[in-house]
């Protein structure tokens, strides 16, 4: 029977500058600077060890246009581990390592294959005699909006067919629409397996085929949560079969913690020392935000110690462990119950702000954000529910402020 084993990657963001981390304790920060090349090790590694017929990576190698020596030097050195084993790499380049840019190069060595501007076909033969063609191109400009999809067609002769795409889906609004596409054009191509790149969470588009966003290799900031990684990839005649490959160094992740019940500061801390030894990990860093709901404590001087001093202490014990759990963000939200409808019978002036409120799209009212200058340089896309959300808690705080005054 047929088969073919391989590795698929994407979004690798090597040598990221984890933008905001710099005030964090040396070891720590060193630790994060690090994490982009100790999950590709953990990568190549994994290849060397499950033995795969090749290795693909869909974009985004390198963090930014100018790939910085250090980040090349290193990426060199992994894949001349695999071509030491004899393993093949097929590279497109994304957006943000588009070949526009400018750098000073180091070469690859030649089991490394990079996909061009235009959209071609490259094909291997396996050490078993199996035929492949993989399809694919790399970015020429930060900005592709061309639909490079309508340019990858099937040709004859090999055993499976491969797409390479770092590209959005069009239904995704989350993310720049960059060489968009939609899953039916996917499908309609009949290829064996779809190696896509661009979203850095992990999603399976479709099972049969796989079309597959294997998301980031590391996570870089507190959007990015959860464990990222890659996946090993199984294809045969009869079936596919995907394994998830965790490979993330240090972790990003979010908790909430209902403290309703809570009567002092003391209280209040186990409640978080509990919260962190449950997001502990083995032999992993994380980087948690963390949310103090309903926070109810009537001493004043112990409530005032929760804005800044209960954050340095438990930064303080995190400082020499090497799975640690550091708190990179903590929100204090005090209990209020806030009965809405109470609130618009006895008073005319509440009821008018809270239909007012509800009566907001939140587009509409989010829009003079992204119509600013900073606003459109500077924030990403808000789901619908993000945005929900946001106007839930502006509402919750206006009215919070209200009743305090």
């Amino acid at each position: 029977m047929k088969k073919v084993t391989f590795i698929h990657a994407a979004d690798l963001h090597l040598d990221s500058p984890m933008v905001g981390l710099k005030h964090l304790p040396e070891p720590i920060f060193k630790r994060i600077k690090e994490s982009t090349f100790v999950a590709l090790k953990k990568l190549t590694q994994s290849a060397l060890e499950k033995k795969v017929d090749f290795v693909i990576l869909a974009g985004d190698l390198f963090d930014g246009e100018d790939r910085s020596l250090r980040a090349q030097s290193r990426l060199r050195t992994e894949m001349l581990r695999l071509e030491a084993k004899g393993i093949p790499v097929y590279v497109v380049h994304g957006n943000h390592d588009h070949l526009g840019g400018t750098w000073v190069n180091l070469d690859m060595p030649a089991n490394v294959h990079v996909f061009s501007s235009d959209v071609e076909v490259k094909t291997l033969t396996t050490k078993s005699g199996i035929a492949v063609n993989f399809y694919g191109f790399s970015y020429l400009q930060r900005h592709v909006y061309d639909r490079k999809i309508d340019h990858y067609l099937r040709q004859e002769g090999a055993d499976f067919h491969i797409g390479i795409l770092h590209g959005n889906e069009g239904q995704n609004k989350m993310h720049g629409n960059y060489a968009p596409f939609y899953l039916k054009e996917l499908l309609d191509k009949q290829f064996n397996y779809w190696a896509l790149g661009h979203i850095h969470k992990r999603t399976i588009l479709s099972e049969h085929p796989l079309i597959v966003y294997p998301g980031n290799i590391q996570g870089r900031n507190k959007k990015e949560t959860g464990m990222k990684g890659f996946y090993h990839v199984s294809l045969t005649e009869l079936d596919d079969k995907l394994e998830f490959v965790e490979s993330s160094d240090v972790i990003w992740d979010e908790a909430v913690i209902d403290a309703k019940g809570a009567k002092s500061f003391q209280d209040v801390l186990q409640l978080c020392h509990v919260a962190i030894n449950e997001y502990r990990r083995n032999n992993a860093g994380t980087l948690l935000t963390l949310h103090l709901n309903n926070i109810h404590i009537e001493d004043s001087s112990e409530r005032r110690v929760l804005d800044g001093e209960l954050v340095e202490l438990l930064q303080e014990e995190e400082r020499d462990e090497e799975s640690f759990v550091w708190i990179v963000d903590l929100t204090v939200q005090e209990e209020l119950s806030i009965d809405k409808d109470r609130l618009k019978n006895e008073n005319g002036f509440y009821q008018e702000l809270l239909e007012t409120a509800e009566g907001l799209h939140p587009e509409q009212a989010l829009a003079a954000l992204y119509e600013h200058s900073l606003g459109r340089k500077y924030l990403s896309p808000l789901s619908t529910e993000d945005q929900q959300q946001l106007l839930e808690k502006a509402e919750n705080l206006l009215i919070k402020l209200l009743i305090q005054s």
